[in-house]
C-alpha cells in the first residue's frame, strides 16, 4: 500500500460510485462545495480547480490513465475507467467490498492495518470529499472552538469505521450528530409541528480543528481555513488561560456526567434505522456510538 492508493480509496469510500459495464467499470468521485465563495469572498470553484490539478498529479501516475474533470456550481466530479481485470481496478473493488456506492461501503479491515501515514492519507481523501470547516461550525456559545464537520449520509457503519480509524491515530471525535430522532429531534419539536421525518439527514462527525491538523485537507481552501481556525482556537484558549489539550484531546469515554433524559420519539422504530438500534431509545449520541462499535 502507498499513500496515493490510500488517498484514492478514501475519496471513493467518502463520495464515490462505481458504475458502467462490468468488464469496464467507471469510477466517479464527487467533490461538493456548498457555497460558491469562501468566507473571505474568494471563488471556491477556482480553489477546487487548482486542487484538482494537484490531485491529478498525485493520482494519474497511480491509475495509469487521465482523470476526467467536470465542474458545476456546487460540486466537481473526477472520473476514470479501466478494464475489470486491471490489477488496480481489482484492488479497488476488493477494498470497497464490490459495493457500488459510498453509502453502502465499509472501511476494509486491511485498512486498519495500514501504516499511520497511509491511514492519514485515506482519511484525507475521505474528508476532502465529505469534510467542511466554516466559522459557523464552532461550538455554540464559544466562537473560537472551531470544528471540522465530516458529513456522511445514510451510512451508519461508515461513521463508526471513520471514528475508529481516527482513534487509531489518537484523534478524538468531539461529538457525532446522528441522523436519529433522539438526537436530531430530541424534544419532538419538529415532530409536533408535523415534520415527522425532520431527523432524517446526514450524520455529522465533529472534530476540533487543531485535532484534525495531522490529517489536513488536500483541497486548498479547506486547508487554509483549517490552519486559520486552528490558530484562532489555540489563541482563544490561551486568552482564557486554558490548556487546549485538556478540552480538545479527550475521547467521550473520558468524560463524566449524566445525560439529560429525552422523551420517547415515534421515529425510534423507523425502518431506516439499523436493526441493531431500531426500536431502542437513547439519551445521548454516545450511547449510539458505543452500541454500534465506537468506544474503548
Amino acid at each position: 500500500m502507498n499513500n496515493e492508493m490510500a488517498y484514492l480509496l478514501g475519496m471513493i469510500c467518502g463520495n464515490g460510485e462505481i458504475g458502467g459495464r462490468f468488464d469496464f467499470p467507471i469510477i466517479s468521485i464527487e467533490i461538493p462545495h456548498k457555497k460558491i465563495r469562501t468566507e473571505d469572498f474568494h471563488d471556491i470553484a477556482i480553489y477546487v480547480k487548482a486542487s484538482i490539478t494537484d490531485i491529478r498529479r498525485i493520482l494519474e501516475p497511480l491509475i495509469g490513465t487521465n482523470l476526467s474533470f467536470t465542474q458545476g456550481e456546487h460540486s466537481a466530479i473526477l472520473s476514470f475507467s479501466k478494464p475489470h481485470e486491471d490489477f488496480l481496478m481489482r484492488e479497488i473493488l476488493r477494498y470497497t467490498g464490490h459495493a457500488v456506492k459510498h453509502d453502502n461501503m465499509r472501511i476494509h479491515s486491511d485498512i486498519f492495518s495500514f501504516a499511520d501515514d497511509q491511514k492519514k492519507m485515506f482519511l484525507r481523501g475521505f474528508c476532502d470529499v465529505t469534510g467542511y470547516i466554516r466559522r459557523s461550525n464552532a461550538s455554540f456559545g464559544e466562537k473560537y472552538k472551531h470544528r471540522v464537520y465530516v458529513e456522511i449520509p445514510k451510512n451508519w457503519f461508515m461513521v463508526i469505521d471513520i471514528c475508529n480509524l481516527l482513534k487509531d491515530l489518537n484523534i478524538p471525535v468531539q461529538t457525532i450528530d446522528w441522523a436519529h430522532p433522539n438526537i436530531r429531534d430530541s424534544n419532538l419539536t419538529k415532530y409536533n409541528q408535523g415534520q415527522h421525518n425532520f431527523w432524517k439527514k446526514e450524520h455529522q462527525i465533529k472534530i476540533y480543528a487543531n485535532e484534525f491538523l495531522p490529517i489536513g485537507f488536500g483541497i486548498i481552501h479547506k486547508m487554509q481555513a483549517l490552519q486559520t481556525y486552528s490558530e484562532e482556537l489555540m489563541t482563544g484558549f490561551k486568552v482564557k488561560n486554558k490548556a487546549v489539550d485538556k478540552v480538545t484531546h479527550r475521547f467521550y469515554w473520558e468524560f463524566n456526567g449524566r445525560n439529560s433524559i429525552k422523551p420517547h420519539h415515534p421515529g425510534e422504530n423507523d425502518i431506516s434505522l439499523p436493526l441493531q438500534i431500531r426500536g431502542k431509545h437513547y439519551d445521548s449520541w454516545k450511547q449510539i456510538a458505543e452500541e454500534l462499535g465506537y468506544g474503548k
